[in-house]
């Protein structure tokens, strides 16, 4: 688990102040001893950076980067479940894949440092506050990186619209360390990515349309990992 970040102040929406909305934020606050502050709602607006701030705003300590070292290992007899992004660039799906990983356990996410979005104000607000509950390690490149999860027993799953296997064909996997690895939004996995795959499944679309938002099916492929782990343990 992600260690917790030290709050040094928040700053409350001056129109805010005595609202129940925010009272829980307010004893909070008191009981940790976090200097707190109303301030114009313009200046929240403008110092989060991000859209609908909702009138709070925290500043906190530097999100602390994961070790990848330590994402590889069998912790607590826990084996790694990790998931790897290719490419999503839009911070509003990172935030929601990584809100997604922590609802499902997984142990671990891969960004790489180049032609990927990294955590921001939005992807911390469509997190839901996830980012400081899930690993995040940047590597230098997702080709090489999980060439080394091989290296490590990992084995790599690729989600791509155009892969021949179903999603609901990984049972065999269940009780493997494993890494789920997603590609951008319109571009899917690149070529790389996909020759350092140990294998390629897809989402069944019963519908008319062809595929799914990258986080929806992010939410689907990691709960369908962790039903089959489930049921493995039991």
């Amino acid at each position: 688990m992600a260690e917790k970040r030290k709050v040094y102040d928040i700053f409350i929406s001056a129109e805010l102040e005595g609202d129940a909305g925010v009272s829980d934020i307010v004893e909070i606050a008191r009981a940790q001893r976090v200097p707190l502050s109303y301030i114009a709602r313009a200046k929240i607006e403008r110092e989060t950076r991000s859209e609908a701030p909702q009138g709070v705003m925290a500043l906190a300590a530097e999100l602390e980067e994961a070790d990848l070292g330590e994402l590889l290992r069998t912790r607590n007899g826990v084996k790694p479940f990790l998931v790897a992004v290719d490419g999503v660039t839009d911070p509003g799906n990172l935030g929601a894949i990584i809100r997604n990983c922590d609802g499902a356990g997984v142990t671990g996410v891969l960004l790489p440092k180049h032609r990927a979005v990294h955590v921001t104000p939005t992807v911390a607000k469509a997190s839901a506050g996830a980012i400081e509950h899930v690993p995040i390690a940047l590597v230098p490149g997702l080709p090489a990186t999980l060439t080394q999860l091989t290296d490590h027993g990992i084995w790599i799953v690729g989600l791509d619209d155009a892969a021949d296997r179903d999603l609901f064909e990984l049972e065999s996997l269940a009780d493997e360390p494993i890494c789920l690895v997603l590609g951008s939004e319109g571009d899917g996995l690149s070529r790389l990515v996909r020759q350092r795959c140990d294998s390629i499944v897809a989402i069944p679309m019963l519908g008319r349309v062809s595929s799914l938002n990258v986080s929806a099916a992010a939410a689907l492929a990691t709960y369908e990992i962790t039903r089959g782990r489930r049921r493995s343990s039991d």
